[in-house]
């Protein structure tokens, strides 16, 4: 299978996970204009199955190195199995939160808010199980990337006070989306040997790690979206006959979606076996930063702000900048 061989090459597996998780948004908000953010997550999950398997039939089953993809799941014990299927369930929820969170509130405060959370608590979660890098700079990034979040909720709150549009809702439903975000990246990574050239017996290596995660994620959506679908947080309830109304590029626009988070996933994955869990997970949710980008001058979500509102969005993105960077050089 392929994996990286330095840590150069892992901090640029980390960039593109950056890019794609930061992306991915905005084919919500292109099949949201006529589709239920409720209807499109059922194709955002078969593309993260569909990329899985494609993944593991291609790098996974390529290379010198380690375990090929099918011979991994067969020899792979079952509680490693179940733990990285428990991370895809934890993962759903939150992502459906964080979704629900966009449609309400915008990717450019959504995704610094939840995300931004997500990061901060889930280093330090990776970083106390699986120590590496220097600590010191590690979370010197960490409060950075924090300071920014709140300089982010300050910036929409004034926006949304001069446009009487507060959410406290969607704020609500990103502060919960990023709890549980912060936690699932540890089941997947408890799962995988520590060292993904010769693994160790009964562990997953990073291609049947993301499958078993997207088996997770699929199978937890027959129960999370199906409730969303009934009770949703805005508008009436929609049904599976609704779902198959949606015309074919609809469909493709969320399945393309999901192959964009997945694609993501896998480079974070696979570059943590050199920069380490707590660097690789920190620098993928670097993607708040991304988002915000797409929110603010693509969507333009803060269109018609004040001076002061634009300069502290000005200040959340040096401050992010600054964090990843030290996120950066704490493992260098």
């Amino acid at each position: 299978m392929f994996i990286p061989q330095t840590y150069s090459l892992a901090i640029i597996l980390c960039v593109v996970t950056m890019l794609c998780w930061g992306s991915w948004g905005n084919t919500q908000k292109l099949a949201g204009k006529s589709w239920r953010f409720e209807l499109f997550y059922w194709d955002y999950v078969i593309g993260i199955l569909l990329f899985s398997v494609l993944l593991g039939f291609t790098l996974g089953s390529s290379g010198e190195h380690g375990r090929g993809f099918l011979a991994d799941i067969r020899q792979a014990e079952t509680g490693n199995i179940v733990n990285a299927i428990i991370g895809g369930v934890i993962f759903n929820a939150s992502n459906i939160l964080l979704v629900a969170a966009m449609a309400i509130a915008g990717m450019a405060v959504a995704f610094p808010v939840g995300v931004g959370i997500a990061l901060a608590l889930g280093v330090i979660v990776n970083y106390v199980f699986a120590p590496q890098g220097n600590a010191t700079w590690l979370f010197g990034g960490v409060a950075l990337i924090v300071a920014a979040i709140i300089i982010d909720a300050i910036a929409y709150k004034k926006h949304s006070a001069s446009q009487k549009k507060v959410s406290g809702k969607g704020i609500l439903l990103s502060v919960g989306a990023g709890i549980l975000m912060s936690l699932f990246y540890r089941f997947v990574a408890s799962s995988m040997s520590g060292n993904f050239e010769v693994p160790e017996a009964g562990k997953l290596t990073p291609y049947s790690a993301i499958f078993f995660f997207a088996i997770g994620v699929l199978v937890s959506n027959f129960l999370f979206n199906y409730i969303i679908m009934k009770k949703p947080f805005e508008g009436g309830p929609v049904s599976f006959s609704d779902y198959a109304k949606g015309s074919l590029g609809v469909h493709l626009t969320g399945i393309l979606g999901g192959v964009i988070w997945n694609l993501g996933m896998s480079m974070s994955i696979i570059a943590s076996g050199k920069a380490g869990f707590a660097i690789s997970y920190g620098l993928g949710q670097g993607a708040t930063l991304i988002a915000a980008l797409w929110g603010v001058f693509i969507w333009k979500e803060f269109k018609g702000a004040s001076r002061s509102v634009n300069m502290l969005i000005f200040y959340m993105f040096m401050a992010y900048l600054a964090g990843l960077a030290l996120l950066v050089y704490a493992g260098a």
